[in-house]
């Protein structure tokens, strides 16, 4: 009868101690379940340093994918979600775009182009003009580019600027460019016709509210110092 007794008590306790076991792991994984820990700054951290970052934090990492990109170096990252900041709940995941580095473009031919032309050029390539200078020669029309750097199909970076040597033509003396602007364009091409300076082109654009013949745009602009031989170029509204 005794030995029963001794029996049935450690059954109790044994049954206890395994709902107790197992209430303490419950309780434990519910207390960890809602820890909240704050997301740091990942941007310009390669994946490993990000992974490092999260995993004291008890979070983990994911590559969500790879972009061109001007900032950060190939493999750094550039994006992250949730951003910077934000409050989570650990054993989450953290998405990571990592950098594809710059994108590379060929450099157009822009030697013996106009200026007026070349950042429109520049833009369909995915560049920028940069620096402009400007030298007398007889080899090439005033507002001609006569030398690049980077040179012409040289493989660079995305948006980077490329400089450009532009013609003034022959030593002669300058003129300050006139203010054309609300001007009518008879008016403005019989004056220029008569002072010998050279209108290259004119564009008729469509200009509501305002009538037909008034010059709305001109290149080079007002104050520009030019020669005579120095291409003009109008935009003048049409009906």
């Amino acid at each position: 009868m005794e030995l029963k007794k001794i029996s049935n008590l450690i059954s109790y306790a044994l049954i206890f101690f395994i709902i107790f076991f197992l209430s303490t792991i419950l309780s434990f994984r519910i207390i960890l379940k809602g820890e909240m820990v704050s997301l740091p700054n990942l941007i310009g951290k390669t994946l490993e340093e990000a992974s490092s970052e999260l995993t004291r934090r008890k979070l983990s990492v994911v590559q969500a994918g790879a972009q061109f990109d001007t900032r950060w170096e190939r493999g750094k990252v550039i994006s992250q979600d949730p951003p910077y900041g934000s409050k989570l709940k650990i054993n989450k995941v953290v998405k990571v775009t990592l950098s594809a580095g710059t994108e590379k473009v060929i450099v157009p031919r822009l030697i013996g182009r106009n200026l007026q032309n070349s950042s429109q050029i520049l833009k369909k390539a995915r560049l920028k003009r940069g620096e402009v200078s400007q030298v007398h020669t007889s080899e090439y029309a005033a507002g001609k580019i006569i030398s690049q750097y980077p040179r012409a199909a040289a493989e660079i970076g995305s948006n980077s600027p490329v400089s450009l040597l532009i013609s003034q033509g022959e030593k002669e003396e300058k003129y300050l460019m006139p203010d054309l602007i609300g001007k009518k364009t008879e008016t403005v091409l019989a004056k220029l016709k008569e002072l010998d300076f050279r209108v290259e082109d004119i564009r008729y654009i469509s200009y509501p509210g305002l009538e037909a013949g008034i010059t709305i745009k001109q290149f080079p602009p007002q104050g520009y110092l030019i020669q005579k031989k120095y291409p003009i170029t109008l935009e003048v509204s049409k009906q």
